[in-house]
């Protein structure tokens, strides 16, 4: 044991009447909700990046943070990884997440840097053998070295698109090997910050031939998880090719892939693109293409993604309707992908921002299952489209009548349709009913 959250006692569900601010108030991973317990429901996951390798910086200021795991080397990366699986342990966090940089340091060679993770890696392996804390997804950083200044996979130098395949084929297989349950890939630099010196369409060639290089070598390991993209529209690029759950679908669908790729949806990513998060996940779920979420929130009075810990309940009762009309996210979960402020220096704030965070993410849990039990909200949205079900509208839907034809029908029947309310207000206040 190191002495990092020394004194810190485990956290644990005390209920609403407990005012203890290291205990769980609404999160009580055993209590069964529509069927399933809360945590099978939730599937929380710690982001190590943000937990462990995270500084404190800020776009005008660099490390607030002291950790005594920085600047050590592979010494401090086992340092980290001893910490992470107490706080993994603390917290009673079933899954986490990793970048293989923030695991372990980068060499100087591309051989040495995926020792250094696959050293780490060993040290997770043995961990894992006596934690319950299972991994949910890994994934390779490739957007933080200055080499992929102009992309990974969409880097006009092939060289540098081997070198980006070398680091995801490491981590991938590392990723098998634990245990995960996916693999995310985001392209964090995969766009252009101008089109003067941009290809578009060999571009997005080259990102469909990488994407296929990692699904088939997924199959070739035999690696039963999801692939999934993370979609976001902007910064750190200008524009990233991975704009919103749409645009990553048609890309997918433009090359034959969407049958083998899902998508993982970030709230902050949502609203970068101009779109709710709920928003995301109705279009995804639609598409089959929802398969993990990644929960955290945005500071709406600044222009970037803050990565705050999510607090908002009724908006996670939102997501979580669509999560649980379509059964559920199966192999994907809720990955913490948040960050504590730079002001906040303790470790204990650690445990609250993910305490705060499943909080809220129990109560939009049971909000929104109880919006679907009682029934009225499900039976107002097939009220206003029933139409469709019968008659003109389903003669339409099945292609049973021409243009022409349902021109000569409104006609003949003297149609002359009334519009009707929305009744958008008196739905919102259903759902805030239940949150």
């Amino acid at each position: 044991m190191t002495d990092f959250f020394k004194g810190i006692s485990p956290v644990r569900f005390e209920g609403t009447g407990s005012s203890n601010p290291l205990a769980y108030r609404h999160y009580n991973k055993d209590e069964i909700v529509a069927g399933k317990r809360m945590e099978d429901h939730i599937r929380p996951a710690v982001a190590y990046w943000h937990t462990f390798a995270a500084e404190g910086g800020d776009p005008f200021g660099g490390r607030t943070f002291d950790r005594p795991w920085f600047d050590k080397g592979m010494d401090g990366a086992r340092l980290k990884a001893d910490v992470a699986f107490e706080f993994f342990d603390l917290l009673d966090m079933p899954f986490f997440c990793f970048h293989d940089v923030d695991i372990a340091p980068e060499g100087a060679t591309l051989a040495e840097s995926n020792r250094n993770v696959r050293a780490i890696g060993d040290i997770f392996a043995r961990k894992m053998e006596t934690s319950r804390t299972k991994l949910l997804w890994g994934t390779a950083n490739l957007f933080s070295n200055r080499r992929y200044m102009a992309g990974a996979a969409t880097n006009p130098d092939p060289e540098i698109f081997a070198y980006a395949a070398g680091q995801v084929k490491n981590v991938l297989e590392l990723t098998h090997e634990l245990g995960g349950q996916n693999y995310v890939l985001w392209g964090g630099r995969e766009g252009y910050e101008t089109l003067l010196n941009t290809r578009f369409g060999q571009e997005q060639d080259q990102m469909a031939r990488f994407l296929t290089l990692v699904i088939e070598h997924a199959k070739k390991i035999g690696f039963t998880g999801q692939i999934l993209i993370e979609p976001k529209p902007q910064e750190p690029s200008k524009h990233q090719y991975d704009y919103d759950v749409a645009t990553v679908y048609g890309f997918l669908q433009r090359y034959g892939l969407e049958k083998d790729v899902k998508c993982n949806i970030e709230v902050g990513h949502a609203f970068l693109a101009g779109h709710s998060f709920e928003h995301e996940l109705a279009v995804a779920s639609s598409l089959g293409m929802l398969g993990s979420v990644d929960a955290n929130r945005n500071d709406l009075q600044s222009g970037w993604d803050t990565d705050h810990f999510p607090n908002n309940a009724a908006e996670m009762a939102l997501a979580f309707y669509y999560i649980l009309k379509q059964g559920g996210l199966g192999k994907g979960g809720f990955n913490f992908d948040a960050k504590v402020r730079r002001q906040s220096l303790d470790p204990a704030d650690l445990l609250y921002g993910h305490i705060g965070g499943l909080d809220t993410l129990a109560r939009g849990l049971k909000g929104a299952a109880a919006l679907i039990e009682d029934g009225e909200f499900d039976r107002l949205l097939d009220e206003r489209y029933a139409g469709w079900d019968k008659g003109l509208g389903k003669d339409i839907l099945a292609g049973k009548l021409s243009l022409a034809d349902i021109a000569a029908r409104v006609e003949a029947e003297s149609l002359n349709p009334q519009p009707r309310s929305g009744r958008q207000e008196y739905l919102e206040n259903l759902v805030n009913r239940f949150v």
